[in-house]
Formats: structure tokens, sequence, C-alpha cells
């Protein structure tokens, strides 16, 4: 018969069999993950595979991060999201290329998108944070008369204008024109008269 505390230490000792081996385990994954990815590499000794590995899971991570984020980052092409855009790709191609940790970088990302949702949270609850961060749109056009500082101070020439005027608002006259804007994308929204 086996005493109980006899018992307890056999018992205890195949945890520490088990613990161990599971232990061994993840520590072969991690060096045979580190290896696949080159980790521990200087960037300039990255093989092909490793690059197209990291490309890989930067690409589904990215894909992620966006879906986290909002579809506005890639519909409305305004400058607060663009820097969104240009930054995390920036941040996220290191990761690939082994100039910067791989997971470190990726999580950048993710605080980058979750700041640029925090954001436009705070925008859409409060008008003034939205004009500081995204812009206001801004009237170049009124009944027909053009606000030529204004359209100078948005880099809008009057062939920018009638270009505009004849593709996104089907006109050929300035006269039926009753406002046009410079919108917070950039784009020039025109209403008829």
């Amino acid at each position: 018969m086996v005493s109980r505390a006899s018992g307890t230490r056999a018992l205890h000792g195949l945890d520490q069999d088990f613990w161990g081996d599971t232990i061994i385990s993840m520590n072969a994954f991690w060096n045979s993950f580190e290896t696949l990815l080159g980790l521990s590499v200087e960037p300039r000794n990255l093989t092909f595979v490793q690059i197209s590995l990291r490309g890989i899971i930067v690409f589904l991570a990215t894909l992620a991060m966006v879906r986290l984020g909002h579809k506005r980052s890639l519909a409305h092409k305004t400058p607060f999201d663009a820097v969104l855009l240009v930054i995390l790709a920036s941040v996220l191609s290191r990761a690939i290329n082994g100039s910067a940790a791989f997971f470190a970088t990726i999580g950048g990302g993710v605080v980058l998108v979750l700041l640029h949702r925090l954001f436009a949270h705070m925008a859409y609850y409060s008008h003034a944070f939205g004009i500081l961060v995204k812009g206001k749109p801004e009237i170049i056009v009124r009944d027909g008369e053009c606000d030529f500082q204004m359209m100078r101070r948005n880099h809008v020439s009057v062939h920018d204008l009638e270009e505009d005027m004849r593709l996104n608002g089907n006109i050929d006259d300035l006269s039926q024109v009753r406002l046009a804007r410079v919108e917070r994308s950039g784009d020039i929204s025109f209403i008829k008269k």
C-alpha cells in the first residue's frame, strides 16, 4: 500500500515530468519559429524565405489592424487617414526587412491603429477636435464668383476648378455654381444654383 505522502510525491514527480516536457517542446517550437523568421539574424543575413514569411505575417497582421481600425481609413483619403496609412506602412516595413524587432513593430502598428480610432472617436463627439485633426471645408466659389484668396490658399487654380466642375459637378459654366468647397479630403464639391 502506498502512503499518501509517497503518492503525492509520485504525482508531483509526474507533474514535473509533464511540465518539463511541455517547456522543452515549447522551447523547441520557439527555436524553430525563431529560425524560420530569422528573429535573431542581422537584417543583411535574412534569407528570401525568412523575408517572405515575415511579409506574409505582416500582411495578415496589417489586414487585421485595418479591420480593427475602420473602413474609413481606406475609403476617405483625408490627410488624417493618409497619415495613418503612410506611418503604418513605414513602421511595418521594418518588421519585414528586419531593421526593427519583429513583434514589437507589429505591436507598434496596432497602437497606431488604435490611436487613429481614438482620434476619430473624439472627432465624432467634438467638432473642434475634428477640425483640429481633419481640417474644415473652405468655400472657394459663392454665387458664381471665385474667392481667389481662398483658392490660392488651397492651391486651386482656375483651371483646376474648371476641370473639377466638368468632371465632378457636370457643370460647364461658373455662373451655374451656387457654392464650391474644397472639402476636408481635398476634393472639390459643387452645389448648383
